[in-house]
């Protein structure tokens, strides 16, 4: 038995859906359903009727669909008590964090921030896009950091999290230079001719803002994947060797640009977007535990958001 089939199986009693599920929980339609037989072969009974559209529990899945979330609230509450005891914790403040925003945005915000706020201590949580919300909800971090796109929202009640703005981010086409300087694999490609694309896995948010950019570009991007991994690092280190085009976060490629180990691949303003990096929160009269180094930085957030005249809005 893994957690994380039950947490497959509460998603799925929710959505009814195996391929809604399978988006929300960032992995492929096969692996999730590979997890619910296996969560099947576990109990010894059918928990799921396939039959049916949309997709119903069987009366033995409605029995333990209660009973899994049960189990899940006992687990979550059990870790909420441990990590109570653990000493000199009071101070480490826990982020949540995407792992492109990890690997980016993080660091540089950081260093900005000990030097405007003062010295932090923060522990690092890093996490597919799903994954890092639900550390928020079940109360498993201080503060949640993510990506913002109105095509797709994080669905977080307002009622119970704010958020705070802390920037934007450009995702863009990049490319090796080729000898001339000029991208080895510009957009739009040569006609009727593919550009070798590596790209982002199925189900990660970076996925969803590249298939946006494609969807509302000027003509078709002819596109062949050729290499999938959910890191942004990993697809930049690919194009710096030249195996193809890569869409990437503007604060992943400064360095590289600067050194001409990656150009643009196509003029500024086209097939791109922009993002908002967000900051969240559990609500002060809602949240189960405030850290008082977390609150105090909250603070520092709100009073420097109201300072730029960007008020805080809701999540």
């Amino acid at each position: 038995m893994e957690t994380k089939w039950l947490e497959d199986f509460v998603s799925l009693a929710e959505t009814r859906s195996f391929s809604r599920s399978a988006q929300l929980r960032h992995v492929t339609q096969p692996a999730f359903s590979r997890r619910i037989q296996a969560l099947e072969a576990w109990a010894g009974i059918d928990l799921v009727d396939r039959s049916s559209y949309p997709t119903r529990l069987t009366p033995a899945g409605e029995t333990f669909h209660a009973q899994a979330l049960d189990v899940l609230a006992a687990l979550q509450a059990a870790r909420n008590t441990l990590r109570s005891h653990v000493g000199g914790g009071q101070d480490m403040i826990e982020f949540a964090i995407p792992h492109t925003l990890a690997f980016t945005f993080f660091p540089h915000w950081m260093m900005e921030l000990r030097a405007r706020f003062g010295a932090v201590k923060s522990r690092l949580i890093t996490l597919n896009v799903h994954d890092a919300v639900m550390r928020l909800t079940e109360g498993g971090c201080d503060l949640l950091i993510a990506y913002h796109h109105a095509s797709q929202p994080l669905q977080l009640s307002p009622d119970r999290y704010e958020m705070l703005s802390l920037g934007r981010e450009t995702l863009a086409p990049y490319a090796k230079p080729s000898a001339d300087g000029r991208p080895a694999f510009p957009l739009p490609g040569p006609s009727h001719r593919t550009v070798p694309f590596l790209s982002y896995g199925a189900g990660a948010y970076m996925a969803r803002m590249v298939e946006w950019i494609a969807k509302t570009a000027p003509e078709p991007l002819l596109l062949e994947a050729i290499y999938e991994t959910d890191m942004a690092e990993g697809l930049k280190a690919m194009a710096i060797e030249g195996h193809g085009l890569a869409f990437l976060p503007a604060s992943a490629v400064r360095k590289d640009l600067a050194a001409r180990r990656l150009v643009r691949a196509a003029p500024p303003g086209d097939y791109e977007l922009t993002m908002e990096v967000r900051i969240y929160r559990e609500r002060s009269d809602q949240a189960r535990h405030v850290k008082p180094a977390a609150q105090e930085l909250w603070n520092f957030l709100l009073a420097d958001a109201r300072h730029a005249d960007t008020a805080p809005s809701r999540a």
